[in-house]
């Protein structure tokens, strides 16, 4: 049975997924933030500063953020100075929040966030010299059928780069992080978002997903090479890279 967030609905992960994201986006980029203690700036920028390597000495164009939910993954890939990003995600909520926030930052030229199912993507093949996901493939419905349409719209030559949470595998840090995690985070995530089902899925989410070299096999069955899996901050998330023949 696949995690979802709302267990006691006939729906599909997709819509459960769609409808917690609806409900919490008011609140999400702030508990991203306060539950991560700042952390998840520093992770995506670790990211990007990978994506950078990975491509070098080449500079991407276009690049798709996918799961972009309101966009901060997107804003940190500016830093590559692309002509065009789009972020794609399955809430309309979070776009919403997100397209203010680039008009805000004068951005939304360069950042258009659009409405879009990771597993079915609305795009041709090869469209994107880079494809970035943060905090997003654990709630793909199909991982591998996700992964598999990134790989197909990633040009070739070009880089995907995931960015997600993991579960620490040594101690104390893992026994630490699993009482913040069931305990702290929901509790905390329920006062804010007033959305219980959200903050649970959450850890039972990470839990159930196939990170590290569980992921690497994944990815590479969806037509990735070269792929690579970074942890970061005792393992709590990791970045996984993986490139497409050109």
């Amino acid at each position: 049975m696949p995690v979802v967030p709302y267990k006691d609905r006939d729906s599909s992960k997709r819509q459960q997924v769609a409808e917690m994201f609806d409900s919490i986006s008011p609140k999400y980029d702030l508990l991203n933030h306060v539950l991560s203690g700042g952390i998840d700036i520093l992770w995506r920028k670790r990211a990007i500063r990978e994506l950078r390597k990975a491509l070098a000495p080449k500079t991407p164009k276009r690049i798709l953020d996918i799961a972009t939910g309101t966009g901060d993954f997107a804003i940190e890939a500016l830093a590559l100075k692309p002509d065009t990003i789009v972020g794609m995600d399955i809430s309309e909520g979070m776009l919403a929040v997100g397209r203010e926030k680039m008009k805000k930052r004068g951005i939304d030229n360069i950042i258009e966030m659009r409405s879009g199912d990771s597993e079915g993507l609305p795009l041709p093949d090869n469209d994107f010299d880079a494809v970035i996901v943060a905090f997003g493939v654990r709630n793909f419905e199909n991982l591998l059928k996700g992964l598999t349409d990134m790989h197909r719209v990633t040009r070739p030559g070009g880089v995907c780069v995931v960015l997600e949470f993991s579960n620490p595998r040594q101690a104390p840090f893992k026994q630490l992080y699993g009482f913040y995690s069931r305990t702290i985070l929901p509790l905390i995530g329920r006062v804010v978002s007033k959305d219980a089902s959200a903050y649970t899925y959450l850890p039972e989410s990470v839990q159930a997903f196939p990170d590290g070299p569980d992921f690497l096999r994944i990815y590479q069955a969806a037509g990735f090479t070269n792929t690579k899996w970074i942890p970061l901050t005792f393992g709590i998330a990791s970045i996984y890279i993986g490139h497409k023949r050109a």
